[in-house]
């Protein structure tokens, strides 16, 4: 990815390596000024394609300049993860946001049972946002009623699963690799999969592998960028 401030000032697509913990804003807020200073522009425009929660990692592609307008076409490509989801329990937030409640037991789970429940969660499906989510309700954030303690129905939402490997099990723990369309929460797919089974479950590690064509192979770790566009010592 070659990043210079031409490149920047007229509309760069930057693939970054979100880190642990970090908000897609604060990735946001820690670029917007490094790149006006590296371009001169301080009405430049900085944007993302598309957050991911906190405790996700992988790939946040960040918009400059006219590529801001882009930003909606890009929101609505399809995305690759790959994770974790934990068996025996269930979280308000469908992660670990939250605590973990109403342990239950998991060991007699098969291996076939959870093959077959990965397929049960695959094509067209009706999916109900995480409480605690971005989605907006009367104009706020569900998550601003949760964390108030005030209840508020989600409303379902189509997604399509496009396929859904498990790709290791160590039980509690089931690991996945999903493809599917804009506006699935995996949070709630791992929470829908423990219900499923009986015993409950929640997300315990989610990576963003692909947005449309672009990979998390091909992205730089934020560190590498805020180097790349340092101002030069003179």
């Amino acid at each position: 990815m070659h990043i210079t401030p031409e490149s920047i000032q007229e509309g760069q697509f930057l693939l970054i390596n979100k880190p642990l913990h970090w908000t897609s804003h604060d990735v946001i807020a820690r670029l917007r000024g490094p790149l006006k200073s590296f371009t001169g522009n301080r009405k430049l425009k900085v944007g993302h394609a598309g957050t991911l929660d906190p405790l996700a990692t992988g790939l946040l592609i960040v918009l400059t300049g006219k590529a801001t307008k882009r930003a909606e076409e890009t929101q609505g490509l399809n995305k690759v993860y790959s994770g974790t989801l934990t068996l025996g329990g269930i979280t308000e937030s469908y992660d670990l946001e939250t605590p973990v409640l109403n342990p239950l037991p998991f060991a007699h789970i098969t291996e076939a049972e959870i093959q077959a429940a990965a397929q049960t969660f695959t094509g067209e499906l009706q999916q109900y946002p995480p409480k605690h989510s971005s989605v907006k309700i009367e104009g706020k954030p569900a998550y601003v009623y949760a964390r108030e303690g005030e209840e508020k129905a989600m409303r379902p939402r189509t997604i399509e699963v496009f396929s859904f490997d498990i790709t290791g099990i160590q039980l509690p723990d089931i690991h996945f690799r999903i493809a599917c369309s804009k506006g699935t929460y995996i949070r709630s797919l791992a929470h829908d999969f423990g219900q499923h089974l009986g015993c409950g479950g929640y997300l315990s590690a989610l990576c963003r592998d692909q947005i449309g064509t672009y990979h998390l192979e091909n992205a730089m770790e934020l560190a590498d960028v805020l180097s790349i566009i340092k101002p030069s010592k003179t």
